[in-house]
């Protein structure tokens, strides 16, 4: 599998599975602008183009894509990643967080896919939006970030249909509960460590995934070993989405 000579936008990639994702695309070849709202974050990722913003904000996400324009004149892959976690049930939700979450993982998905959209209509291209099995399945304590990820498996259908004819391919990845810095952070303490353990249980593989794991499905479906391959909503999840 390789992406050389393409150039690649990978957003939220200062840390876990965005940041495993411009990792391994720059390890297979690929020209990658790496953006994210923490420039701590992004600062310590190499071989990288850096684009800090949030990809909630309209000129925001237009600059994240035309940084990949103005390296290479075109983008070639989207890895529409950026998003926030929070876990509450419905009651412990505020009407706030609700709107921080939608505009988050909802708004700045749907904004950095129009703009790459934009830029690939005459030359096509490849879009992975990050899903999750609380995209496809219900999960407790997923009250806003669950209803966030159907977002972003229906962005990934009905734009696949839509850019078709353009030779756009547009795919999710489901991940299940992965181990990235937020849940490494949740089992610190013991209430969070029994959270990480029951959702551990309930995959079949009884393990969490790792973000490399996530990185290089969404690198399959980036390459062109995936060319007739979109509109597809991949689990990567243990087995947790057979059950």
């Amino acid at each position: 599998m390789s992406l050389s000579g393409k150039t690649c936008v990978v957003t939220g990639a200062a840390s876990g599975i965005g940041r495993a994702t411009a990792e391994l695309f720059v390890e297979l070849g690929a020209t990658v602008v790496a953006t994210d709202i923490d420039a701590d974050g992004l600062a310590t990722l190499d071989n990288v183009t850096r684009v800090v913003g949030d990809v909630a904000e309209d000129e925001d996400a237009k600059a994240m894509i035309q940084a990949a324009i103005n390296l290479s004149g075109r983008i070639d892959v989207l890895v529409a990643n950026a998003g926030v976690i929070p876990l509450m049930t419905i009651t412990e939700a505020t009407g706030e967080d609700w709107d921080h979450v939608m505009n988050v993982d909802g708004k700045g998905m749907f904004l950095t896919c129009k703009y790459a959209i934009e830029a690939m209509q005459h030359t096509g291209g490849a879009i992975v939006t990050l899903s999750s099995i609380s995209g496809v399945a219900g999960q407790p304590k997923q009250a806003i970030y669950g209803p966030a990820k159907f977002v972003a498996s229906g962005l990934a259908k009905h734009l696949a249909v839509e850019w078709a004819h353009a030779n756009i391919r547009v795919n999710a990845v489901a991940p299940g509960t992965i181990r990235t810095a937020v849940v490494k952070k949740l089992e610190e303490d013991a209430e969070g460590k029994r959270y990480v353990d029951g959702m551990a249980a309930m995959h079949p593989m009884r393990r969490l995934g790792e973000p490399v794991e996530v990185a290089r499905a969404i690198a399959f479906l980036a390459s062109d070993q995936a060319s007739f391959i979109t509109g597809a909503v991949l689990p990567v999840d243990g087995g947790y989405l057979a059950q």
